[in-house]
């Protein structure tokens, strides 16, 4: 029989010590796995008088949109971040290991960020564009320095969506086209333009939009042809010569895809692909919002590791630090066409928002965030990819820095998705302590990408949670 659980439910009147590390296992090698100590964390949460879980989600149930979902078979009431950590209403603590995606970069509630949010709060919190402020220009300043070749005009939005859809925009003014096209398992945003460059993945949104194709996807796991890039780029130019004029306004992609189970594109894919779209008078849009700002380790962006430079790229979640925050970066050339149609966006760019990706940036560089990035998501994946060897439930391992995926199948030959297995893990890791992402087309891919300050004593608690609950089916 595996080792008990002992169940820390930590709550105030506990001692500290119990509080920094709520849940244990007792060791015995001989019969299986155990969770070791999190990691001390000076901290304690404040006392919360707030409703509980229950009333909350009631709530929630009548007054919000029934599409709005919630994790867990017993969602968590969270009510305090700090750095990797979260608390719920009984200042129990968890590992984060999704936060990062969810939009947290530096760590929640880092005191840098915050204070530049105070400090600009209390002076403005909002003026039109129309007028002159220092914080938007020193942000894009500082946000264009970071991209390659004549990525340096900058157009801020409140969210990832709005950023894509901008940029959908400005590609089809610019070239004169209509046509856009994007991968068949891509994730770009939730309104009417960004749904149809969604195409299928696993949110469903099959929003018709003309002009929209999807094109394979290049997924070495799952693709018909492996890890040959250029088989899958063909598949562009067919849609070029085939469904389109001739000629298309952009070729749209993630470098990784994150709700569509954290999906490196093959070998070779971007750079063919790019060049099939530069003879057929398109640009490349680069979707960074999950994969950029560090988060790969290797590099800055995402695209940076396909070596292409894109014509356009969008960003937002992590360049916030959970801030509503977004931004397009081009080059002056494609820029100058929004003047014949004076784009304006109210709150993109304000004060605050700003102040906060300045300070975000800023964070980035002091605490050496994207090489901590590649070195603990190094070990990371290595550890993850051990537990591949010992479970046959785990088909796959995949991802660089700290945007990782493991995908769950019944059957490694046939990858039949595991998705009711990959839900009961979810909540066994929950009961552990160990917060993680789900997503891919068939829901079977946990999704692992923690606030860039992971640690790798908080790699080893995520893992060893996950072989527990493993050992246990």
């Amino acid at each position: 029989m595996f080792p008990l659980l002992t169940r820390l439910l930590t709550r105030r009147s506990q001692p500290l010590h119990w509080r920094r590390s709520f849940a244990r296992v007792a060791v015995d090698a001989e019969k299986g796995p155990a969770i070791r100590e999190l990691p001390p964390f000076d901290y304690s949460p404040l006392p919360y008088a707030g409703p509980a879980a229950d009333e909350i989600l009631a709530k929630r149930r009548e007054y919000l949109s029934p599409s709005i979902l919630h994790m867990y078979k017993n969602p968590v009431n969270i009510v305090e971040g700090k750095k990797q950590y979260l608390f719920d209403e009984n200042g129990r603590r968890y590992v984060d290991a999704f936060g990062g995606i969810a939009t947290v970069c530096c760590g929640h509630c880092h005191p840098d960020v915050v204070e530049a949010i105070v400090n600009q709060t209390t002076k403005l919190q909002h003026s039109t564009v129309l007028y002159l402020n220092h914080a938007i220009a020193d942000f894009a300043q500082a946000l264009a320095s970071k991209l390659p070749g004549d990525l340096k005009v900058v157009f801020f939005t409140n969210s990832g969506t709005e950023a894509n859809e901008l940029a959908i925009l400005m590609a089809r003014m610019y070239t004169g086209c209509h046509d856009i096209i994007s991968l068949r398992n891509a994730y770009h945003g939730n309104a009417a333009g960004t749904m149809g460059a969604t195409a299928q993945s696993i949110w469903k949104f099959n929003v018709v939009q003309s002009g929209i194709h999807h094109a394979v996807n290049p997924d070495p796991y799952r693709g018909i042809f492996g890890s040959d890039g250029e088989k899958y780029a063909r598949d562009v130019q067919d849609i070029i010569n085939f469904g389109t004029s001739g000629h298309v306004a952009a070729f749209m992609s993630e470098a990784i895809q994150g709700v569509g189970g954290i999906v490196e594109l093959a070998p070779g894919y971007l750079p063919a692909v790019y060049n099939t779209i530069k003879k057929a008078g398109g640009l490349f849009i680069a979707d960074e919002v999950q994969a950029g700002f560090g988060r790969t380790g290797s590099h800055f962006w995402g695209f940076e590791s396909h070596n292409v430079v894109p014509d356009i790229v969008t960003m937002a979640k992590g360049i916030g630090n959970g801030f509503p925050l977004g931004a397009v970066v081009t080059t002056p050339e494609i820029a100058e066409v929004l003047t014949h149609r004076n784009y304006f966006n109210t709150f993109g760019g304000n004060p605050v928002s700003t102040a906060a990706g300045l300070a975000v940036l800023k964070v980035i560089e002091k605490e050496q965030l994207q090489k901590n990035a590649l070195e603990v998501g190094t070990y990371l994946k290595e550890r993850l990819t051990s537990l591949k060897d010992k479970y046959e439930l785990i088909g796959d391992v995949r991802g660089r820095g700290l945007i990782l995926g493991v995908e769950l199948v019944t059957d490694r030959e046939l990858k039949i998705p595991a998705k009711e297995e990959t839900l009961h893990v979810m909540d066994q890791m929950k009961e552990l302590g160990v917060l993680i992402g789900k997503g891919g087309y068939y829901g079977n891919v946990f999704r692992i990408t923690p606030p860039l300050c992971f640690t790798k004593e908080d790699a080893d608690f995520v893992v060893d949670a996950m072989d527990l609950t493993l050992s246990r089916m």
